[in-house]
């Protein structure tokens, strides 16, 4: 495949935004991509990357939401959901080496992406998983991706939310930052607008909300709810 052909390309996608709460503030956790990477170099990001095929086999200890499952497929192949929820566990753990994760059954045939996973004894769990937003890559970019966003609270984390020994080294200068501050980190655009839409959820965590979705046509963008 050509570069003008993966410009054209729109991958699946799932980011986690993990967040914990220290001396009442909320804290995130985010990494910075490195200089010589394709898609965003040198930005800070959450975790996240695309979706593979072994995603779809993997049946989680626990599943996700109802409402969260109906919104994943709205405008979507039916039974992307689950395959979206665990992309963005397994690219958690694959950047940070944390683990949303709980004791499961191990003895199924697993995937070779996801053996190092379940060789701990755990299975991963999709019902911390809270889909909160949707954006598509603007047409010319390097990489295109149909990127959905996850809200997930660190308490799910399988052992401390402080070891990242086990992470890749695709994301460098992991570490929790104050929500409020992160908008002063060096962010894609994109970014910026997804952490304005948490730190309203955090404000408010029980109102009842619509799924931003920012996408494109040939001409303009579009900011829809759904």
């Amino acid at each position: 495949m050509d570069e003008a052909e993966k410009r054209r390309v729109i991958r699946d996608a799932a980011t986690i935004v993990l967040l914990r709460v220290r001396d009442g503030e909320h804290q995130v956790l985010m990494g910075q991509r490195g200089a010589g990477a394709v898609f965003m170099p040198n930005k800070y990001v959450f975790p996240g990357g695309a979706v593979d095929a072994q995603d779809y086999d993997i049946v989680p200890a626990t599943p996700l939401g109802e409402l969260d499952e109906q919104r994943l497929n709205h405008l979507a192949p039916n039974g992307i959901a689950s395959a979206l929820a665990m992309a963005a566990i397994r690219e958690l753990w694959e950047e940070t080496g944390l683990m949303l994760a709980q004791k499961g059954d191990t003895s199924r045939a697993i995937p070779p992406d996801w053996q190092g996973f379940y060789d701990q004894g755990l299975a991963p769990r999709a019902d911390p998983l809270r889909f909160f937003f949707r954006a598509i890559t603007p047409p010319g970019r390097t990489r295109r991706f149909d990127a959905r966003f996850f809200i997930a609270d660190s308490t799910f984390v399988h052992g401390s939310d402080e070891d990242f020994s086990d992470a890749s080294d695709e994301l460098g200068h992991l570490h929790w930052i104050d929500l409020i501050e992160a908008k002063t980190l060096d962010l894609p655009f994109i970014t910026e607008v997804v952490l304005s839409e948490v730190i309203a959820i955090t404000k408010d965590p029980d109102a009842p909300r619509k799924t931003p979705f920012f996408h494109h046509d040939e001409e303009r963008s579009h900011f829809t709810l759904f």
